[in-house]
């Protein structure tokens, strides 16, 4: 099986098709910070604003938001669906339209962030079932079942909830990192339990699941510090261990976007452009390189 690795970084995007990274000429100085894969088809983010879409082998740019800039992104059963800054969120099919239901959701008044300013949409995730999550930050994880028309929040926002992903094989298993650790509901978002056992501390940013294990960064608290990457398998009742083999502790945290994974392989990158790469499920791992700009997002498709 090809795999296709995207990684966006402060200054450019590469890829690699089962080959070494190379860098993507259409994004040469670019700012790259989200990407979606979904089949042969990917999308990004450049520059904060422009949607640029690969269909086959080449890159075209499909959109340009004006008064927001966009944080996330994410493939959707109607369309691409796309967060902002403001905590806004818009549907890319043939044109760019807003989310009009997305206002109006209940508790979006409480939603804020420490530092004053208005909540932004941080990540994106469609559930085997087509139902949407958008995690707001700080305002939880609001779900559609009925492809955006209407919304409802899932979990309380004092969680503060910093990634959500969907489970690619188990349908209604939604997880998070989030400040109060590794949050997992199976009911598609109706209840949620919250886990830290064997993490050194809870605040985490990024997730992804490898086969039946789980990964999640963790660390000391916003500014990094003493970070780390922990994995555990996900239906056993079992302590997170840290993954140490080829791994060192790490001075800033594993950020939001910057970790992904797809069957048994995993990747993740950091801010000072080391991406490392696992076979087997973050067991062990190898650093693929240490070269790159700062690095922003990544996916394996």
């Amino acid at each position: 099986m090809t795999t296709r690795m995207l990684v966006g970084t402060k200054s450019g995007l590469w890829q690699a098709w089962d080959t070494p990274l190379e860098p993507v000429n259409e994004f040469t100085t670019r700012t790259v910070s989200a990407l979606a894969q979904s089949g042969d088809e990917a999308w990004s983010i450049a520059d904060g604003r422009v949607v640029a879409q690969r269909n086959g082998g080449r890159w075209t740019d499909r959109a340009s938001l004006v008064n927001h800039r966009a944080t996330c992104l994410a493939a959707a059963p109607n369309g691409l669906l796309i967060g902002t800054t403001e905590a806004h969120l818009f549907l890319l099919d043939d044109t760019l339209e807003p989310v009009d239901s997305f206002e109006t959701v209940d508790g979006r008044g409480t939603w804020h962030t420490p530092w004053g300013d208005p909540a932004d949409v941080r990540s994106i995730a469609v559930d085997l079932d087509g139902a949407v999550y958008v995690n707001v930050h700080v305002g939880g994880i609001v779900r559609s079942r009925d492809a955006g028309r209407s919304w409802s929040p899932t979990v309380d926002i004092a969680a503060d909830v910093h990634q959500v992903i969907a489970h690619p094989t188990c349908a209604r298993t939604v997880l998070a990192a989030a400040a109060a650790g590794f949050g997992v509901s199976r009911d598609g978002g109706d209840s949620w339990q919250f886990i830290t056992d064997g993490m050194h501390a809870s605040y985490a940013r990024a997730i992804a699941v490898a086969g039946d294990t789980v990964l999640i960064s963790a660390s000391t608290g916003p500014r990094g510090h003493r970070a780390a990457l922990y994995r555990k398998l996900l239906d056993r009742d079992m302590p997170f261990e840290r993954c140490s083999d080829g791994l060192p502790w790490f001075e800033s945290n594993i950020n939001t976007g910057c970790l992904a994974a797809q069957g048994s392989m995993v990747v993740f990158g950091t801010d000072d452009g080391r991406l490392f790469r696992s076979q087997d499920g973050g067991a062990h791992w190898v650093l693929q390189s240490d070269r790159l700009p700062r690095i922003t997002a990544v996916t394996i498709a």
